[in-house]
């Protein structure tokens, strides 16, 4: 088993948005809530969502958006512990964005758990050889969309099944994962 946390990114993901249906859909999904979304702070959001991936009953597996990405990405040793796996959707880049320079320099190391990095061509808020960039560090699998834009509701992604999809690809993995750890002892 595991839970299902999703990470809205800067201004968090409205009604009709994929990570607003996934919440309202995926059995026991949890949306992290922040107490600022138009002036996003990097130790209050790293709290915030260390502090609903240590709530979780099982290991957690990330379905993040935008800048939910890099704040993953900066996420302590205690939180990243209880990760089993992270789909990473159109990361933001925060070095373009003055009101998100709090996240920046992103992190260049290797994720401590699995990884699916979607991004576009189109991004306005993060050029995809960025977004091929933090893959690479972050030892993800990395999918390149054409011309989806910022992979949200303005950009035509309500519910996303090709999202679902991969998101299920890493449950499964996780899953998987824990029954051979289980076995194995």
């Amino acid at each position: 088993m595991v839970s299902i946390v999703i990470i809205p990114g800067w201004r968090d993901s409205p009604p009709g948005h994929w990570q607003s249906l996934w919440a309202d859909q995926l059995p026991g999904a949890v949306r992290v809530q922040q107490d600022d979304w138009v002036s996003p702070s990097r130790k209050a959001w790293l709290a915030s969502i260390t502090q609903t991936i240590l709530a979780q009953p099982h290991p957690v597996v990330i379905a993040a958006h935008s800048l939910g990405c890099i704040a993953t990405a900066h996420l302590p040793p205690v939180a990243t512990a209880h990760i089993a796996g992270a789909l990473l959707v159109a990361p933001a880049d925060p070095e373009r964005r003055s009101v998100l320079a709090d996240f920046a320099p992103v992190p260049y190391q290797c994720l401590p758990f699995s990884s699916i990095i979607v991004a576009s061509n189109t991004d306005p808020y993060c050029p995809v050889r960025t977004a091929g960039a933090y893959a690479r560090a972050w030892g993800s699998e990395f999918v390149r969309l054409q011309n989806a834009g910022h992979i949200n509701l303005e950009a035509g992604f309500g519910p996303w099944p090709m999202g679902l999809a991969l998101l299920q690809s890493l449950i499964s993995e996780a899953t998987s994962r824990q029954q051979h750890d289980l076995a194995a002892v």
